[in-house]
């Protein structure tokens, strides 16, 4: 089975415009791009489109790469104090002067619709609920609820341990959940006998940003496979996973691209739609 999570993230999509419709007023997104890296450029404008798409309110503040710490922490200062915005997005990279751990911590973490700020991260490992859980963990996870495969009891492996991935997906998955209960291995680079590892898993995660790392030997017969990684080769892109040698040995895989990008993208204008809703029920 292939994994589309562009139709997924679609019908989502479709049903958070429903919902957006019985709000008093539209969901604001804000983004914030600094400087002129090409990839975080196209990532803004898919965010945009999204947006755009379900009838949302979208800004994207344009900054220059020079601009310094302080600078950048009045604007996120305005943005956290102004009550029509309801989810603040900082597009990563950052220029290397700026540390991205003190411009999240920055954020309010009520508007902190990627999830990364370390308040959201740490209601993510207690199992709380009124925090962001950030995109592509929760993408991940969405996908493989909307594509009817339980992860009760089964043991994913999550190849990769970014913040931004690895990390939080194995928080999630492991939690006390309809949509969790697995038995999470994190494994990277330091992991022992990994391709050993990665054969038993029941739903293995590929995401360390490596082409075509895992190949057939490194999968389990029949087991799930989510690719997110995506690399530019000669012009085409292609995931962490070799797909025509991993595919035939898989229950489902998703493919690069059109898997688990467009999810990222969904569970973003989700968390924003959620955030105008406990704005607007506050105020």
């Amino acid at each position: 089975m292939l994994l589309l999570g562009k139709n997924i993230a679609n019908s989502l999509l479709q049903t958070y415009q429903k919902t957006l419709l019985t709000l008093p007023r539209s969901p604001h997104l804000v983004a914030i791009l600094i400087g002129d890296h090409p990839a975080s450029h196209t990532y803004v404008a898919m965010k945009e489109k999204a947006c755009t798409q379900v009838g949302m309110r979208s800004s994207v503040i344009k900054l220059e790469a020079s601009i310094s710490l302080l600078t950048l922490l009045q604007r996120i200062d305005q943005l956290n104090e102004d009550p029509l915005v309801d989810g603040i997005l900082i597009q990563l990279p950052l220029p290397p002067h700026l540390d991205p751990t003190l411009v999240m911590q920055h954020l309010d973490p009520s508007k902190d619709v990627d999830g990364f700020h370390p308040l959201n991260m740490g209601k993510l490992l207690l199992g709380q609920s009124d925090g962001f859980v950030p995109c592509t963990p929760l993408g991940i996870q969405t996908l493989l609820n909307e594509s009817k495969i339980s992860l009760a009891g089964q043991h994913v492996v999550i190849v990769g341990r970014s913040s931004i991935v690895g990390k939080p997906l194995a928080a999630l998955l492991v939690q006390k959940h309809p949509q969790a209960n697995a038995t999470v291995t994190l494994a990277h680079s330091h992991s022992r006998n990994l391709f050993e590892l990665t054969a038993t898993a029941d739903v293995l995660v590929a995401a360390l940003g490596h082409p075509r790392f895992i190949k057939a030997h490194a999968v389990k017969q029949g087991a799930v496979v989510i690719d997110v990684g995506i690399t530019r080769e000669q012009g085409k892109l292609v995931g962490d996973v070799d797909f025509e040698e991993v595919a035939p040995k898989c229950r489902a895989i998703t493919p690069v691209p059109g898997g688990v990008g467009p999810m990222t993208v969904a569970m973003l204008v989700h968390n924003t739609l959620v955030s105008c809703q406990r704005r607007c029920k506050n105020y």
